[in-house]
């Protein structure tokens, strides 16, 4: 006896083993995102997702290696300081927060919240581990 069956994806006719389950790799690729779209995120996918962001919003208003601004402006495009990958402590006592290689302290400056924006420099690398 033989059963018929369509594809999982595409519902095509399916044809050869009887526990085939997709006509092609393709269709199975394309069913698996699929269903995993509709799995709720995943906490690991959640911080992944963050601190790329965080990274791509840093990267865009630090051009120049040092800048200074309002917190608002980072808040406003999906920054959230609570995700970074290190920090690093400088001679004051002063801890900035990394995500990656694009750092950022908050500050207050004339009663507003800002952010001092820096990049990573390979003299930082000695502090890292002590």
């Amino acid at each position: 006896m033989r059963f018929y069956k369509n594809c999982l994806y595409c519902n095509e006719a399916l044809s050869g083993r009887t526990d085939k389950k997709f006509c092609d790799v393709q269709c199975k690729s394309a069913y698996q995102y699929q269903q995993s779209k509709l799995q709720p995120e995943r906490f690991y996918n959640k911080v992944d997702n963050q601190l790329k962001l965080n990274r791509k919003i840093l990267k865009e208003f630090n051009k120049g290696g040092k800048v200074t601004l309002r917190a608002e402006l980072l808040m406003d495009q999906g920054f959230n300081p609570n995700f970074f990958t290190h920090y690093w402590k400088n001679h004051k006592g002063e801890v900035y927060l990394f995500v990656y290689e694009y750092g950022f302290l908050k500050i207050k400056e004339n009663n507003k919240t800002k952010y001092l924006l820096i990049l990573w420099q390979n003299y930082m690398e000695h502090k890292l581990h002590e």
